[in-house]
């Protein structure tokens, strides 16, 4: 809530004490959420480094301690950092490797999200046409979860990819107008920045004449 709110510094500080605590605790199963959520800012904040190490950590623990369903968590998370290191064939294979596992149980809160991250990793792939196909599914999942903690993101997704793939430019302004209306509603600050961020990169390439089939706009 408070990334949400805009008060970067001090959700840093507030997950450092939850993974503090749960240690101190000796709360493995919550040593493993604030791993996770820790890890989610570290992609926040486009820092694959920091979300592989945690990933990592996740990973380890959930198998020792049997938390399936941390465990589906990590590999995504870690898949995604691979990705945005450059390592994108071992990336993908751990997102849908850990979606896959994380379907097998049940679970459909975070789906959307994780298919944001599995479209983004086709994305530093080159694989453009298949991540819009993932933000497509994932939009579909959001209808039937009702879900929507992740909308704005779609929506700016949806633009950056349209874009990248020359798409009509009503497509392209709905998509990032979307977003920002979105988090406007929702009251995130940080997700609304991103969007008008994102979404002003756009235009400024656009009227430099850079803009068209090919062009990279900014995942973060």
């Amino acid at each position: 809530i408070e990334w949400h709110f805009g008060e970067i510094a001090s959700s840093r500080v507030t997950m450092a004490e939850a993974i503090s605590l749960a240690k101190e605790l000796n709360d493995m199963h919550g040593l493993a959420l604030a791993l996770f959520y820790a890890a989610v800012f570290g992609y926040f904040e486009l820092n694959p480094a920091v979300v592989e190490h945690l990933a990592s950590d996740l990973i380890e623990l959930s198998t020792h301690h049997n938390f399936s369903h941390l465990l589906a968590t990590g590999a995504v998370c870690r898949g995604w950092a691979r990705s945005a290191s450059g390592n994108t064939a071992a990336g993908i294979a751990g997102i849908e490797e850990g979606i896959g596992d994380y379907r097998a149980i049940g679970s459909m809160l975070f789906l959307p999200f994780f298919l944001a991250l599995k479209a983004e990793a086709l994305y530093f792939a080159d694989r453009t046409s298949e991540a819009l196909d993932a933000i497509t599914e994932a939009e579909s999942l959001v209808e039937r979860s009702e879900g929507r903690w992740w909308c704005a993101e779609l929506h700016r997704l949806r633009g950056v990819f349209l874009a990248a793939t020359g798409a009509e430019e009503t497509q392209i302004k709905a998509s990032f107008c979307a977003a920002i209306r979105t988090a406007r509603e929702q009251k995130s600050v940080s997700l609304e920045k991103r969007a008008e961020g994102t979404y002003a990169e756009y235009r400024r390439q656009k009227a430099s004449g850079s803009g068209g089939r090919g062009f990279r706009l900014p995942l973060c």
